[in-house]
């Protein structure tokens, strides 16, 4: 409620100084009336006239306060060089350097008070009681001008109280541009990971259900068993799909988080990868190399993942001359890699990603195989071999924020 009155009153301001100066100019219109019936022989007209012309001007303060303020001021200088008397209105003169004091730059605040403290000076120094050997008269003179700076640290105070606010806006707001920003790109990676997700679930076991699914369609005629086995393996691999889907698409549940899901892969579950793909029709010879260490959960999906890429991309694009595969997994000290050769037709074929990019790496496969080994610090590269055949390695550290390297670019089989 608070809030929306001080945002009208800033979009009204002419109308807001209008209600403040109203009751004002009627109090002191009343007490020049008053003056006058009680004989005060100055006149009625040049009293109301100093009047409105002292007190009008500030409806327009917040607008034009510096215009005002030399109005107000002028009117002001009028009134003392004609020798009248001061009046309740002159009290404008004081309401128009606080709006100079609060709305203006530090120079013409400090002018503005120069001015009014002048013109205390003078209208002390016209009475004919001041001959400032009277420390009355000095009395006097402090006493205004405590009351002239009063108004005037005030306004300053204003000032800088506005100009704090503005800027505890200014940033708020742009504290929330960078949470939206902060939650865009937040929604952007758990899309990109999503996406790396369901590409490495569908593309690697939807191609191994093709390739079985064809073998099964030449062998139905011919052998009828081994066109049974190669469906039954269509139908474990699609069992098998659709439990990695549901684990991926559990996470997504924020009601959801205690359902009993599988559980992603990791470096254990690389035996039965292989075995899955040697089903397929694709020979495999899959090794492991030093002291077996536990691995980080994101660490073993990321491994997981690469070899279920490059043996997906085997399938797929390796031609048929291809004789077969190798997986190596190698743990070292700090780090775990990973290696996958095969020797089919490699730079020959558009096999860098996932077929939808060329020789040169751009596919998607590799994009996301990349991103994802480069969020657990490690780094990937993948090209054809000297001899003939393709190969991806991948080195990651078994250490969170130890990035690695996997080495010289590939040199042979």
């Amino acid at each position: 409620m608070f809030g929306r009155v001080r945002i009208w009153s800033r979009q009204h301001v002419t109308l807001v100084d209008a209600a403040l100066v109203a009751p004002v100019l009627l109090v002191c219109v009343v007490g020049v009336l008053s003056a006058a019936d009680t004989g005060d022989p100055l006149p009625v007209s040049a009293d109301l006239g100093f009047t409105l012309a002292l007190l009008l001007p500030l409806v327009l303060r917040r607008r034009f306060p510096v215009g005002v303020f030399a109005a107000v001021a002028a009117v002001a200088a009028a009134q003392l060089a004609l020798g009248l008397d001061l009046l309740l209105a002159d009290a404008a003169v004081l309401a128009a350097m606080y709006t100079v004091a609060a709305h203006c730059r530090l120079g013409r605040a400090l002018a503005a008070l120069a001015v009014v403290e002048l013109g205390v000076v003078v209208v002390i120094a016209r009475s004919p009681h001041t001959t400032w050997r009277d420390e009355s008269d000095w009395s006097a003179l402090a006493f205004y001008t405590f009351l002239v700076l009063l108004c005037w640290v005030t306004g300053r105070y204003a000032s800088v109280r506005r100009g704090y606010l503005a800027g505890l806006e200014e940033r708020a707001e742009s504290l929330e541009r960078e949470r939206d920003a902060r939650a865009q790109a937040a929604v952007a990676r758990e899309r990109a990971r999503i996406a790396r997700e369901l590409h490495d679930v569908v593309a690697h076991n939807v191609s191994v259900m093709v390739v079985q699914a064809d073998g099964a369609a030449y062998a139905v005629a011919d052998d009828p068993d081994l066109a049974r086995g190669a469906m039954e393996t269509v139908a474990e691999t699609g069992r098998s799909a659709l439990a990695e889907l549901r684990g991926i698409l559990g996470l997504l549940r924020e009601d959801d988080h205690d359902g009993d899901y599988t559980p992603r892969p990791g470096v254990e579950r690389l035996d039965h990868l292989v075995e899955q793909v040697r089903r397929a029709g694709l020979p495999v010879e899959f090794t492991v190399e030093g002291q077996t260490r536990e691995v980080p959960a994101g660490v073993g999906l990321a491994v997981y993942r690469v070899v279920q890429e490059a043996l997906t991309n085997t399938l797929k694009h390796a031609g048929p001359a291809v004789g077969g595969a190798r997986v190596r997994l190698r743990y070292g000290a700090d780090t775990v890699e990973v290696r996958v050769t095969d020797d089919g037709r490699g730079a020959a074929s558009a096999r860098a990603g996932d077929g939808d990019g060329g020789g040169d790496g751009s596919g998607h496969g590799l994009i996301g195989m990349r991103e994802r080994v480069a969020a657990c610090g490690g780094s990937v590269r993948a090209g054809p071999c000297a001899g003939g055949g393709y190969e991806v390695v991948a080195a990651l550290p078994l250490r969170p924020g130890e990035p690695v390297d996997p080495g010289e670019p590939v040199r042979g089989s």
